[in-house]
């Protein structure tokens, strides 16, 4: 597999490098999200990438890319959002196989808070209730008497409310939390000591605003106060400039714009990425670099979908 990955990434004017993204990475295996890697399952997948790929931060192979001078196999690893687990169970994995990653915080959400999706995902997981009437908000009404339903009721209601206006969203979550009969108060996400102690470990930490908005629904002036604060929040905290970006939700054209790109450059980040697939090269925009996540379980399958990831030729961007 290392020769496969040599081949299709040779490095310098021909690389290619690969970004993985991660969000959480649990305790123990969940029954209501098992794609969602615990402790075991990224360990494995960590070792998998030690063995494939020259794992570089990414803030460096961003460098290198644009110079390039990246080596064969290139590779980074990065996650989104800021969740508490980040820093107690994938942090320590990635120390112990001497391994770098960067981290992508929304800032509201440190020290107590719980994002929209999160809120909704927790009641809906804690609920006694054996159905949850949401008629009255137009989410229709789903029964919860077993895991499998629980979950098409939370992916039906995320579905919807996903890209609505954000006072509109904030408006349905309530009405889910009602429903639900439970209003998590959650540990999920990061403490700013916590984050602190990610730069302190080696690892590093990027901008990913301050709410999580779907920027193309914001007006212009508004998601560049996302962003800008985001920025300056972590900059107060870890004392040091914050140089990356991750678009929230990340698909091009769908949640950010060619106007968006601009406000990730005019509020001095030297690079961001997007939740288009494919793998970077030299030549690509570092202002929408493309990530992807393989959740293969098996040695084999995972080293396959990377294998085909780095031969996406192209990926999706807006044009700026």
């Amino acid at each position: 597999m290392r020769s496969l990955f040599g081949v299709l990434a040779p490095g310098r004017a021909n690389a290619r490098l690969s970004v993985l993204v991660y969000h959480r990475v649990l305790p123990s295996a969940d029954p209501l999200f098992p794609e969602l890697p615990e402790e075991a399952r990224f360990d494995a997948q960590m070792r998998w990438v030690r063995q494939w790929f020259n794992v570089l931060p990414l803030a460096e192979a961003v460098a290198r890319l644009r110079a390039r001078s990246l080596p064969s196999r290139a590779m980074s690893i990065t996650f989104d959002d800021g969740y508490a687990d980040n820093a107690t169970i994938a942090t320590p994995v990635l120390e112990r196989l001497g391994l770098t990653a960067t981290f992508f915080v929304s800032t509201g959400f440190l020290d107590g808070g719980i994002m929209w999706n999160d809120a909704v995902i927790e009641s809906v997981r804690a609920s006694r209730r054996p159905t949850l009437d949401l008629t009255r908000c137009g989410l229709g009404r789903w029964p919860l008497e077993s895991v499998p339903q629980r979950r098409a009721a939370i992916d039906a209601i995320l579905h919807a409310i996903k890209h609505l206006d954000p006072d509109e969203r904030r408006d349905r979550v309530d009405h889910v939390l009602e429903a639900a009969g439970e209003k998590p108060v959650s540990t999920m996400m990061m403490t700013s000591d916590q984050v602190s102690g990610l730069a302190a470990a080696g690892m590093s930490v990027g901008g990913h605003t301050v709410t999580h908005p779907i920027l193309a629904r914001l007006p212009t002036a508004r998601a560049r106060t996302e962003i800008a604060e985001g920025k300056a929040r972590l900059e107060s905290i870890l004392r040091d400039r914050v140089e990356l970006f991750a678009y929230p939700n990340g698909v091009p054209v769908q949640d950010y714009a060619a106007e968006h790109v601009k406000l990730v450059q005019e509020c001095g980040f030297r690079a961001a990425v997007s939740t288009a697939w494919g793998a970077a090269a030299p030549d690509d925009d570092v202002w929408q670099l493309p990530r992807f996540t393989p959740w293969d379980r098996t040695r084999t399958r995972f080293g396959l979908r990377l294998a085909r990831n780095l031969m996406r030729r192209k990926h999706d961007r807006v044009q700026c």
